[in-house]
């Protein structure tokens, strides 16, 4: 597939993760989220499209208010586009996540995205007094309200789960009239097609195993948005990694930080212990982008290419890696990788 690279999008995610300073030790949320912030401003400055902030309550993570970072974001950067990867929207209030975000698009004039998904933990349900009985009912429930709430219009709303709505207005209303809305699947038929129905663009969380495995997704999305006689959405990617000077420093480097937070994950699923062997097949031949300038783009290439994505968000931050090796993977990324991959699809290159 030849992709126009004009509409090429790239951009960064980040959970927060708890970091390590240069000596190993373990530094404080606080400091972890200022890092985000000095991140956030690099990708900013080296011309990247977006920015994406997830949602955790564990302690492991330092942010559980994207929002609130991104509009801190929002007073020091220019150009990004600045939105969460994801709202747990199972877990969350619709009008609220409508009227943070559109504070966010007014500080930042703009820039404001939203990516709603399930997310991976189920941390939040408990703390907001929520069932896990009801967690599919929670999420449709909530996203097809927020969506009727970003159209910016009155809205009469009856659910289950979400209040009454008579004619409602709610406020404030964007400059632009709407924030974009993405919706995160990481493999269910059913997600894609509820994308499709509702008009939100689609990510695609691809954490493992060959990307191009995720392209009947792809063309379920474009079938269901044909049969719906709608026009074609942009499809997006994101994918964890680590990017250094040569392939040997970012393997060294990355495996000791996906060690301790997929071995803590698999402890906490009771699954079998994190395996390197497993961490160095993921790094050649699955979707784990790991790996010199190169390596890394010639692998966001082929997943682009394999899906017709038109985006890709690459999740920099994986376990408590040292905040000065996250900056300079980000730079990396952005002044090398990204025109290479740009070159890579071009229609030049026909």
């Amino acid at each position: 597939m030849n992709i126009d690279s004009s509409q090429l999008r790239f951009g960064l995610d980040t959970f927060g993760d708890v970091s390590h300073d240069d000596q190993g030790k373990l530094q404080s949320p606080a400091q972890s989220i200022r890092n985000v912030i000095e991140q956030g401003k690099l990708a900013d400055q080296t011309g990247l499209y977006g920015f994406n902030i997830g949602e955790h309550h564990r302690d492991d993570y330092a942010i559980s208010a994207p929002d609130t970072v991104l509009a801190g974001l929002a007073t020091v950067t220019n150009q990004i586009k600045l939105g969460s990867g994801v709202t747990v929207l199972s877990s969350e209030d619709p009008i609220r996540v409508y009227q943070r975000f559109a504070t966010i698009d007014a500080m930042s004039n703009g820039r404001a995205e939203i990516t709603a998904g399930r997310g991976s933990f189920t941390e939040s349900f408990p703390l907001f007094g929520y069932e896990l009985s009801d967690y599919a009912d929670l999420f449709e429930e909530k996203l097809e309200l927020l969506v009727e709430l970003l159209k910016e219009k009155p809205v009469t709303w009856v659910g289950h789960h979400t209040p009454k709505l008579s004619n409602q207005e709610v406020y404030p209303k964007t400059e632009r009239g709407q924030i974009p809305l993405r919706v995160g699947v990481g493999g269910s038929p059913e997600s894609v097609m509820r994308a499709a129905r509702l008009d939100a663009d689609l990510a695609l969380a691809i954490i493992g195993g060959d990307p191009a495995r995720f392209a009947p997704y792809a063309k379920l999305y474009y079938d269901v948005l044909d049969k719906l006689h709608k026009p074609h959405r942009p499809i997006s990617i994101h994918s964890p990694g680590h990017i250094a000077d040569t392939d040997e420093q970012a393997v060294e480097e990355m495996w000791p930080m996906y060690e301790i937070a997929f071995g803590r994950i698999g402890k906490e699923r009771g699954w079998p212990p994190v395996q390197k062997n497993n961490f160095l097949a993921e790094v050649q031949n699955g979707s784990l982008y790991v790996g010199s300038v190169e390596t890394v783009a010639k692998k966001i290439a082929y997943a682009m290419d394999a899906i017709g994505a038109q985006r890709f968000d690459f999740k920099y931050a994986n376990g408590p890696m040292p905040h000065s090796k996250l900056m300079h993977s980000i730079e990396l990324y952005a002044t090398k990788v990204v025109p290479m991959v740009r070159d890579m699809l071009s229609y030049a290159k026909i």
